[in-house]
């Protein structure tokens, strides 16, 4: 698994990013946080996550984002 730091949260519209050490910045939709814990993120703290391609041409995004 892949690690990063939240850097910056969405609540109100259920997404984030993840900052990675090995490339731009990676998008996360709330679905895509384990045991649904998205309100408990906050911005800064570090997360492990999957890659995944995601929907049409939207680039790759995290999945299975656990907080560490």
């Amino acid at each position: 698994m892949a690690t990063g730091n939240i850097k910056k949260l969405v609540l109100e519209k259920g997404f984030g990013f993840i900052s990675r050490k090995d490339g731009p910045d990676i998008f996360f939709h709330h679905s895509s946080v384990a045991d649904r814990q998205f309100e408990n993120l906050s911005e800064g703290q570090e997360v492990e996550y999957t890659v995944d391609e995601g929907q049409g041409s939207k680039g790759p995004r995290a999945a299975s984002v656990n907080p560490r």
